[in-house]
């Protein structure tokens, strides 16, 4: 039987719309179950606690359980791919990071790419890192380590927690705009790094505010200088590389991303509750505790975030040569 053409439009156009209510529907009622936050590193590390952070308040706003993961290994590549891989339906999240913007450059066979395969969701928090050297070294200021690595070309090592982690391509951003020859030392993770770096073996770490921070205060470490664009609370008294090398800058982004494809509706509502997470003073302070600038905004601006962070860092990996091992 044929159908005449004016019911045979009516239907195909309800048809269509069931699918797009169906949509709106399921957003609007999200979530209707426990949501996945996957931290693709090992409990402590930054991820892991950023993502015990904001879950307990996601939980608490959405009605649902945000039930932390980790899922460690290559770098951050494997708990980011099983965010890749997963449903886009809003029940399994990624703390993305400056390792993801790292990576994409770093690695040449990745089975995703990160700026196509995940959507940003919200950035949460931009955390620096502190230029620290061992009491041994004669510089007490960033003017005075530069000059004393000039006078000693290729003779000073700087240690990071592993190659092409964000301390590396920090401290080999500093060597390109300061003009200095160092050794690169790369260890499996920041606890080894720091006993080699108390111990002598290694002269500059550019570490995190939560690796380096009581070591400055006990006086085991001299900071000279913390990576950011401003001063960190924690250190007061210390300055920023920028106010003596002119341009530069070195943080680790932390947000939320989702699966592509994750429906807008759904996106929009966590990037909203990030937003008032980060406005809340309790929480906020919890954050603020850790030495970073919080990073309210859009899911675009996010987005953009983790852009311009994956070309400036693709430009020091490729200057500088770095290969994964």
């Amino acid at each position: 039987m044929k159908l005449p053409r004016r019911q045979f439009l009516h239907l195909v156009a309800g048809a269509a719309a069931v699918p797009a209510v169906s949509r709106i529907s399921w957003a609007q009622s999200y979530p209707t179950r426990p949501v996945r936050i996957i931290a693709p590193t090992g409990p402590g590390g930054a991820p892991d606690i950023i993502a015990r952070l904001i879950g307990p308040w996601l939980s608490r706003r959405l009605g649902q359980q945000f039930v932390v993961e980790n899922r460690p290994g290559s770098g951050n590549n494997i708990g980011t791919e099983a965010v890749v891989r997963a449903a886009p339906d809003g029940y399994t999240l990624l703390i993305a990071s400056s390792s993801n913007t790292i990576n994409a450059t770093l690695y040449d066979k990745l089975n995703f790419v990160f700026l196509r395969d995940i959507a940003a969701v919200a950035g949460i928090i931009s955390l620096p890192f502190v230029m620290v050297v061992n009491p041994s070294v004669p510089a007490k200021t960033v003017p005075e380590f530069i000059a004393h690595a000039k006078m000693n070309p290729g003779k000073i090592s700087f240690g990071s927690p592993g190659i092409g982690t964000p301390g590396h391509v920090s401290g080999e951003l500093f060597t390109m705009m300061a003009g200095v020859e160092m050794i690169h030392v790369p260890y499996r993770g920041g606890g080894a790094v720091v006993s080699d770096l108390l111990g002598g073996q290694v002269q500059v770490l550019f570490g995190t505010t939560s690796l380096t921070a009581e070591q400055v205060r006990a006086g085991r470490l001299r900071a000279l200088a913390v990576t950011g664009a401003t001063r960190w609370e924690g250190l007061p008294d210390i300055p920023t590389v920028g106010d003596f090398v002119s341009g530069y800058e070195a943080s680790s982004l932390f947000g939320l991303g989702a699966p592509k494809h994750t429906p807008a509706a759904i996106i929009d509502t966590l990037n909203r509750e990030i937003n008032a997470a980060l406005d809340d003073p309790t929480l906020k302070a919890r954050l603020t505790e850790l030495g970073g600038t919080l990073l309210a905004g859009s899911p675009a601006d996010f987005g953009k975030l983790l852009a311009d962070d994956t070309e400036k860092w693709s430009k020091v990996i490729r200057t500088a040569s770095i290969r994964t091992e």
